[in-house]
């Protein structure tokens, strides 16, 4: 069984889920810094050159999972909870692209964060793709942004 624990905490302007973004044409474009724990911070070195990062965190107040979601995004149509953002998952853990705007000794500071304050960062990771953008699907999201535009 794998156990994880936080490397730090997000300070947000978020104090509840109801006031992050949400559905088709959101925008996170909320600041916010990311504080890792003091013997976590030699992880740091050199993450300054990086633009983006992968933040995995923790949906530490989600309470139980649901394999079906209805997301607000698609007018409440059902969804394989894998197929959304749901933060009702079997294991509650939250991925977020954010942008890195500088790093302060342990703490670095971004943009797009959509976590409530005080959630558990469980990792971070340089942002890196491969995969040029004419390959991207969005799968049933271009769907409802379709319907949305109509």
């Amino acid at each position: 069984m794998f156990t994880s624990q936080p490397i730090g905490f997000i300070h947000s302007p978020y104090r509840e889920s109801s006031a992050i973004p949400k559905g088709l044409g959101a925008k996170h474009d909320a600041e916010g810094v990311i504080e890792l724990l003091r013997e976590f911070a030699p992880g740091l070195t050199d993450i300054d050159g990086f633009s983006h990062l992968f933040v995995l965190w923790q949906f530490d107040r989600a309470d139980g999972f649901d394999l079906i979601a209805h997301p607000p995004t698609d007018e409440g149509r059902p969804h394989g909870v894998f197929a959304t953002r749901s933060p009702r998952r079997p294991n509650p853990i939250g991925l977020t692209v954010v942008e890195l705007l500088h790093r302060e000794g342990s703490s670095l500071h971004v943009r797009g964060v959509d976590m409530i304050d005080g959630t558990p960062v469980l990792d971070i990771k340089p942002y890196l793709s491969s995969i040029p953008s004419e390959r991207l699907r969005r799968g049933w999201l271009a769907e409802a942004e379709e319907r949305r535009e109509s």
